[in-house]
């Protein structure tokens, strides 16, 4: 994917302790879950910014933070659901669009510039949870997501269904996981052990530093920091990454 007018949008909720990855507790207090979430959308914002793109818009709920990168515009989520946030978020565009989630540390630049808007008028990212984790429109339709269900196990099957009986020609991404429980982020952290998110991991005890092939990683870097996350220090194992719906 060329840059050819595209926007790139990430929908995220501040980390703010007791409002993120509530179901990472109680085995880790409500500041590390925090952590975690911090920690998994700054490897969703450093991809993005690595991916081409006419803009790059961060539709947030809540205050942006100092360590927030640069090249993005942010912009308060609106009122209402998930699906008019969604659809409001589609809004703010006038070329395709590409909106992924802030669950997503394993999103690479290559998976996001995979996406070919000559190839389909929509590209759908399936989450193994039955969400999605992607969503991407050559003409943004806001319509096309208004009243789909949010957050039931058919929600990305509701939100297919809504593209193909538009008329749209749909293309898939692969199936990807998202991020809830303790052993979700120990299999995330194996897959993409070279994230800021894996290795926050490790040091909360969450992970062991072992890779999905059963290789080892480089334990050297598990002090927890969360501020220094240099751009491509990011491993990906194909077909495997994070959710939105």
């Amino acid at each position: 994917m060329s840059d050819s007018g595209t926007t790139l949008l990430v929908i995220a909720k501040a980390p703010v302790p007791g409002r993120v990855k509530t179901r990472l507790t109680p085995g880790l207090t409500h500041r590390e879950a925090a952590d975690v979430a911090e920690a998994a959308l700054a490897d969703t914002l450093e991809a993005v910014r690595a991916t081409p793109a006419a803009r790059r818009i961060l539709v947030l709920d809540g205050v942006p933070s100092p360590w927030f990168p640069t090249g993005f515009e942010v912009v308060p989520q609106c009122a209402g659901g998930l699906d008019a946030r969604l659809a409001a978020a589609f809004a703010l565009c006038r070329g395709p669009a590409l909106l992924v989630g802030m669950d997503t540390p394993q999103v690479t630049p290559a998976l996001l510039g995979s996406v070919d808007w000559d190839a389909a008028d929509a590209w759908f990212g399936p989450a193994a949870d039955g969400g999605f984790w992607a969503l991407g429109l050559r003409r943004p339709d806001p319509e096309l997501l208004r009243g789909v269900p949010m957050s039931v196990p058919h929600t990305g099957a509701a939100q297919r269904s809504r593209l193909t009986a538009a008329g749209l020609a749909v293309r898939d991404l692969p199936q990807l996981d998202d991020i809830d429980t303790a052993d979700d982020l120990a299999h995330v952290a194996a897959l993409a052990p070279h994230t800021r998110t894996a290795r926050l991991a490790r040091a909360l005890g969450v992970a062991d530093g072992t890779v999905a092939d059963g290789t080892a990683t480089d334990s050297t870097a598990t002090d927890g920091t969360l501020t220094d996350h240099p751009p491509g220090a990011r491993v990906s194992a194909p077909g495997r990454i994070g959710v939105l719906a």
